[in-house]
């Protein structure tokens, strides 16, 4: 069954390309069929999620997979949580300036943030029980912007137990660990059920 992937951003589609062929999951993107991203009106990166994957679906016809990702920051109440991509009203750059400007001052545990995964598959629009995988990677925010691989905060984001940021790793090692590949990790078993 080939499922339709909700998102259009470069970083994301690059990401899942590579853990879905490892699944064996066949996924098209959503611009292949000429969908625009969904206006992203929840208020949780679920809701989000099931947005996003019931607009792919319904546009296309066809199952949908769609994720809602974000950094959570719990010094900052969870900011910037489901509004990451933007948290500033500009790019990566900016959105990473704006992190480090608030955390101005903080140290230590007060550093400790985690980026989360949340994936949701219809097999329809209406599809009434969909089904939802969560992935979360500990880490903390470092005091610069360090590397250049990855997007959005990959330069500030520091994995437990690394000492170099999600951006400075090899990209097969950050799929191997990253909020993504264990959400995905999540979900291969639950689609395996659904099937």
């Amino acid at each position: 069954m080939a499922f339709v992937l909700a998102s259009n951003n470069v970083g994301k589609l690059r990401e899942f390309s590579e853990l879905f062929d490892s699944m064996g999951l066949a996924v098209v993107p959503q611009r292949d069929y000429g969908v625009l991203d969904a206006d992203e009106t929840g208020l949780s990166f679920i809701e989000n999620a099931l947005i996003k994957a019931r607009h792919a679906s319904d546009a296309t016809g066809l199952p949908a997979i769609a994720d809602d990702s974000g950094l959570v920051v719990p010094l900052l109440d969870g900011a910037p949580g489901i509004y990451s991509a933007r948290y500033s009203g500009g790019g990566d750059s900016a959105n990473n300036a704006k992190l480090l400007d608030e955390m101005k001052g903080f140290k230590g545990n007060d550093r400790s943030a985690f980026y989360v995964a949340v994936i949701a598959v219809v097999r329809s629009a209406s599809d009434p029980m969909p089904t939802i995988a969560e992935g979360r990677w500990h880490g903390s925010i470092g005091l610069s912007p360090k590397g250049n691989g990855g997007f959005g905060y990959d330069p500030l984001f520091i994995p437990d137990g690394a000492k170099m940021t999600a951006a400075e790793m090899a990209r097969e090692d950050k799929q191997r660990v990253s909020h993504r590949a264990k959400a995905l990790k999540a979900l291969e078993p639950l689609l395996k059920q659904a099937r």
